[in-house]
């Protein structure tokens, strides 16, 4: 077993909670992160000796996360957002590329640390940078990649957000736009 676990559970309220847990191989430090989906997570990590099992220490993290309630969420059943910004050439630029490299990397940090999914992809095409996340909560999320690229001065003016459930992908909606009445083509 290796890479990260990441596991869902609803609370009586309705709120979605997360857990996650992963080793670090360089610091030798096994990983535990969780929270509310949508707000900063709280994160736990222990000093893992050369003896310990890495992988006996994950499969306990997932068997007390499933004795908690706690589930994954297939693919299957969250949805694709995608943060688009328009490009001023139809093959981008070396400046669009900037873009693509900081606003990936802002955005695997900002959805990850508050349990609202991952970035899948990215693609320059069209005059569109697309930016894939598959995301378990839409409109947190939707919130979350606007508020990450107002701060981190990413072209927010640019920037058009849309969604559709993970086997939609032809069904995508707009969730945010720079201009009113606007349509969303990938």
């Amino acid at each position: 077993m290796s890479g990260i676990i990441r596991m869902y559970k609803r609370d009586e309220d309705g709120v979605l909670h997360f857990r996650e847990a992963w080793f670090d191989d360089e610091d030798r430090h096994f990983v535990v992160n969780h929270g509310v989906v949508g707000h900063q997570s709280r994160t736990e990590e222990s000093e893992i000796g050369e003896d310990t099992s890495v992988d006996g220490l994950m499969a306990a993290f997932a068997a007390q996360c499933e004795e908690d309630g706690y589930a994954e969420i297939p693919p299957s059943e969250q949805f694709w957002v995608v943060a688009q910004f328009a490009l001023k050439t139809k093959d981008g630029t070396e400046r669009d590329r900037y873009l693509e490299r900081n606003a990936k990397a802002a955005l695997t940090a900002e959805l990850a640390w508050r349990g609202l999914g991952t970035v899948d992809r990215s693609e320059v095409g069209n005059s569109r940078l697309n930016i894939y996340c598959l995301c378990p909560d839409v409109n947190k999320a939707v919130n979350a990649i606007k508020v990450c690229i107002r701060n981190e001065d990413l072209d927010f003016t640019k920037l058009s957000i849309a969604a559709a459930p993970h086997g939609e992908p032809t069904g995508f909606k707009l969730k945010h736009s720079p201009r009113k009445g606007a349509g969303f083509t990938l």
